[in-house]
Protein backbone atom coordinates (compact mmCIF):
# COMPACT_ATOMS: atom_id res chain seq x y z
CA UNK A 1 0.00 0.00 0.00
CA UNK A 2 1.64 2.94 -1.20
CA UNK A 3 0.80 6.71 0.33
CA UNK A 4 -0.23 9.57 -1.81
CA UNK A 5 -0.51 13.52 -1.07
CA UNK A 6 -2.63 15.69 -3.08
CA UNK A 7 -0.01 18.80 -3.49
CA UNK A 8 -1.57 22.05 -4.74
CA UNK A 9 1.79 22.60 -6.19
CA UNK A 10 1.84 20.11 -8.65
CA UNK A 11 -1.67 20.05 -9.67
CA UNK A 12 -1.74 16.34 -8.54
CA UNK A 13 -1.39 13.39 -6.23
CA UNK A 14 1.99 12.58 -5.52
CA UNK A 15 4.06 10.06 -3.15
CA UNK A 16 6.03 11.91 -0.49
CA UNK A 17 9.58 10.38 -0.23
CA UNK A 18 10.05 8.29 2.67
CA UNK A 19 12.97 7.55 5.15
CA UNK A 20 14.41 4.68 5.48
CA UNK A 21 14.29 3.37 9.02
CA UNK A 22 17.73 2.09 10.24
CA UNK A 23 17.74 0.09 13.52
CA UNK A 24 21.43 -0.64 13.74
CA UNK A 25 25.02 0.63 12.12
CA UNK A 26 28.38 -1.16 12.98
CA UNK A 27 30.65 1.67 13.95
CA UNK A 28 33.99 0.34 14.86
CA UNK A 29 36.41 3.14 14.67
CA UNK A 30 35.62 6.76 15.73
CA UNK A 31 36.72 9.16 12.96
CA UNK A 32 38.98 11.45 13.94
CA UNK A 33 38.16 15.25 13.17
CA UNK A 34 40.21 18.40 12.29
CA UNK A 35 41.77 19.97 15.51
CA UNK A 36 40.11 23.48 16.32
CA UNK A 37 43.26 24.95 17.18
CA UNK A 38 41.55 27.99 18.47
CA UNK A 39 39.14 26.23 21.10
CA UNK A 40 41.43 26.32 23.96
CA UNK A 41 40.06 23.26 26.64
CA UNK A 42 41.71 23.29 30.21
CA UNK A 43 43.83 20.55 31.24
CA UNK A 44 41.83 19.22 33.99
CA UNK A 45 38.86 19.32 31.30
CA UNK A 46 41.05 17.22 28.84
CA UNK A 47 42.05 14.81 31.88
CA UNK A 48 38.36 13.59 33.23
CA UNK A 49 37.15 13.68 29.47
CA UNK A 50 39.78 11.32 27.66
CA UNK A 51 39.76 9.16 30.64
CA UNK A 52 43.45 10.41 31.97
CA UNK A 53 44.41 10.94 28.27
CA UNK A 54 43.63 7.41 27.07
CA UNK A 55 41.76 9.34 24.80
CA UNK A 56 44.57 10.41 22.89
CA UNK A 57 45.78 7.15 22.11
CA UNK A 58 45.91 7.14 18.14
CA UNK A 59 43.88 3.48 17.94
CA UNK A 60 41.12 1.69 20.00
CA UNK A 61 40.74 4.91 22.29
CA UNK A 62 37.13 3.96 22.97
CA UNK A 63 37.98 0.56 24.28
CA UNK A 64 41.11 1.82 26.43
CA UNK A 65 38.73 4.56 28.42
CA UNK A 66 36.43 1.22 28.84
CA UNK A 67 39.13 -0.34 30.60
CA UNK A 68 39.85 2.17 32.72
CA UNK A 69 35.79 1.91 33.51
CA UNK A 70 36.62 -1.45 34.35
CA UNK A 71 39.64 -1.25 36.41
CA UNK A 72 37.92 1.33 38.32
CA UNK A 73 35.01 -1.08 39.23
CA UNK A 74 37.42 -3.50 40.44
CA UNK A 75 38.37 -0.90 43.90
CA UNK A 76 36.94 -2.31 46.51
CA UNK A 77 34.19 -0.65 47.59
CA UNK A 78 33.34 1.25 44.40
CA UNK A 79 31.23 -1.54 43.37
CA UNK A 80 28.97 -1.28 45.53
CA UNK A 81 25.24 -0.67 44.04
CA UNK A 82 24.78 2.84 46.17
CA UNK A 83 28.41 4.15 45.01
CA UNK A 84 28.35 3.22 41.47
CA UNK A 85 25.10 4.89 41.38
CA UNK A 86 26.57 8.14 42.31
CA UNK A 87 29.30 7.49 40.55
CA UNK A 88 27.44 7.11 37.40
CA UNK A 89 25.20 10.18 38.28
CA UNK A 90 28.20 12.61 38.97
CA UNK A 91 30.45 11.02 35.85
CA UNK A 92 27.61 11.07 33.50
CA UNK A 93 26.14 14.76 34.33
CA UNK A 94 29.67 16.30 34.17
CA UNK A 95 30.39 13.78 30.65
CA UNK A 96 27.56 16.03 28.74
CA UNK A 97 29.36 19.71 29.50
CA UNK A 98 32.75 17.90 29.08
CA UNK A 99 31.63 16.62 26.05
CA UNK A 100 30.54 19.86 24.87
CA UNK A 101 33.03 21.66 25.28
CA UNK A 102 35.72 19.35 24.65
CA UNK A 103 33.57 18.63 20.58
CA UNK A 104 34.33 22.29 19.79
CA UNK A 105 37.72 21.40 19.68
CA UNK A 106 37.93 17.82 18.55
CA UNK A 107 34.47 17.74 16.36
CA UNK A 108 31.31 15.48 17.07
CA UNK A 109 31.64 12.55 19.08
CA UNK A 110 35.78 12.68 18.99
CA UNK A 111 38.12 9.60 19.99
CA UNK A 112 39.30 11.65 22.47
CA UNK A 113 36.71 11.70 24.62
CA UNK A 114 36.00 8.28 26.21
CA UNK A 115 34.12 9.40 29.45
CA UNK A 116 31.04 8.29 28.26
CA UNK A 117 32.69 4.98 27.23
CA UNK A 118 33.43 4.80 31.18
CA UNK A 119 30.13 5.49 32.71
CA UNK A 120 28.50 3.31 29.67
CA UNK A 121 30.54 0.70 31.22
CA UNK A 122 29.81 1.64 34.61
CA UNK A 123 26.19 0.91 33.60
CA UNK A 124 26.53 -2.20 32.47
CA UNK A 125 27.49 -3.42 35.69
CA UNK A 126 24.71 -1.64 37.49
CA UNK A 127 21.69 -2.60 35.32
CA UNK A 128 24.01 -6.44 35.72
CA UNK A 129 23.63 -5.95 39.49
CA UNK A 130 19.84 -5.15 39.05
CA UNK A 131 19.44 -8.40 37.05
CA UNK A 132 21.72 -10.71 39.62
CA UNK A 133 19.15 -9.25 42.77
CA UNK A 134 15.97 -9.93 40.62
CA UNK A 135 16.44 -13.54 39.10
CA UNK A 136 19.81 -15.22 40.80
CA UNK A 137 19.02 -16.33 44.18
CA UNK A 138 22.54 -18.11 44.56
CA UNK A 139 24.43 -15.41 47.05
CA UNK A 140 27.74 -17.53 46.53
CA UNK A 141 28.19 -15.98 43.29
CA UNK A 142 27.01 -13.15 43.78
CA UNK A 143 29.48 -10.08 41.90
CA UNK A 144 29.20 -8.17 45.12
CA UNK A 145 30.72 -10.33 47.68
CA UNK A 146 32.67 -12.56 45.66
CA UNK A 147 35.81 -11.04 43.82
CA UNK A 148 36.23 -14.39 41.65
CA UNK A 149 32.87 -14.02 39.90
CA UNK A 150 32.70 -10.39 40.26
CA UNK A 151 36.54 -10.14 38.25
CA UNK A 152 34.33 -12.74 35.90
CA UNK A 153 31.47 -10.40 35.73
CA UNK A 154 33.42 -7.21 35.02
CA UNK A 155 35.48 -8.95 32.11
CA UNK A 156 32.04 -10.04 30.36
CA UNK A 157 30.15 -7.02 30.63
CA UNK A 158 33.45 -5.48 29.25
CA UNK A 159 33.47 -7.11 26.29
CA UNK A 160 30.00 -7.29 25.58
CA UNK A 161 29.43 -3.64 26.54
CA UNK A 162 32.09 -3.15 23.85
CA UNK A 163 30.08 -5.37 20.96
CA UNK A 164 27.04 -2.91 21.54
CA UNK A 165 28.83 0.25 21.81
CA UNK A 166 30.31 -0.66 18.48
CA UNK A 167 27.14 -1.79 17.15
CA UNK A 168 24.81 0.97 17.79
CA UNK A 169 21.52 -0.59 18.21
CA UNK A 170 18.47 2.11 18.33
CA UNK A 171 18.01 4.11 20.64
CA UNK A 172 22.04 4.29 20.81
CA UNK A 173 21.94 5.22 16.89
CA UNK A 174 19.38 8.00 17.37
CA UNK A 175 21.58 9.95 20.68
CA UNK A 176 24.55 9.07 18.52
CA UNK A 177 23.23 11.20 15.64
CA UNK A 178 21.98 13.75 18.01
CA UNK A 179 25.43 16.01 17.76
CA UNK A 180 25.69 17.18 21.14
CA UNK A 181 27.16 15.96 24.93
CA UNK A 182 23.82 14.73 25.95
CA UNK A 183 23.36 12.25 22.85
CA UNK A 184 27.27 11.74 22.80
CA UNK A 185 26.61 10.26 26.66
CA UNK A 186 23.16 8.53 26.27
CA UNK A 187 24.56 6.64 23.18
CA UNK A 188 27.04 4.86 25.88
CA UNK A 189 24.18 4.50 27.74
CA UNK A 190 21.96 2.57 25.64
CA UNK A 191 24.92 0.13 24.82
CA UNK A 192 25.04 -0.07 28.64
CA UNK A 193 21.55 -0.96 28.92
CA UNK A 194 21.81 -3.92 26.47
CA UNK A 195 25.21 -5.12 28.11
CA UNK A 196 23.71 -5.29 31.73
CA UNK A 197 20.77 -7.13 30.67
CA UNK A 198 22.96 -9.92 28.81
CA UNK A 199 26.00 -10.15 30.57
CA UNK A 200 24.91 -11.55 33.96
CA UNK A 201 23.27 -14.33 32.15
CA UNK A 202 26.64 -15.02 30.15
CA UNK A 203 28.11 -14.96 33.30
CA UNK A 204 25.81 -17.01 34.94
CA UNK A 205 26.32 -19.84 32.54
CA UNK A 206 30.29 -19.75 32.80
CA UNK A 207 30.68 -19.83 36.40
CA UNK A 208 28.41 -22.65 36.55
CA UNK A 209 29.29 -24.42 33.91
CA UNK A 210 33.37 -23.77 33.77
CA UNK A 211 34.71 -21.42 36.32
CA UNK A 212 33.81 -22.58 39.46
CA UNK A 213 35.11 -26.41 38.91
CA UNK A 214 38.25 -24.12 38.86
CA UNK A 215 38.61 -22.55 41.92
Amino acid sequence: MELHIYSKRAKGWIQPPLKKLVIMKFKLIKDKNPVNEEHKVSLLVRAIGSGLFLGYIPFASGTFGSLLGFLIFLIPGFSDFKVLGIGIIVFFTAGIFISEIMQKRYGYDPPEVVIDEIVGLWFTYLIGYAIFNLFFTAKAFDPQTLFASKLLFGFVGFLIFRFFDILKIQPALYFDERKNGCGIMMDDISAGLYAGILSPVITHFLWFRFIRYLL
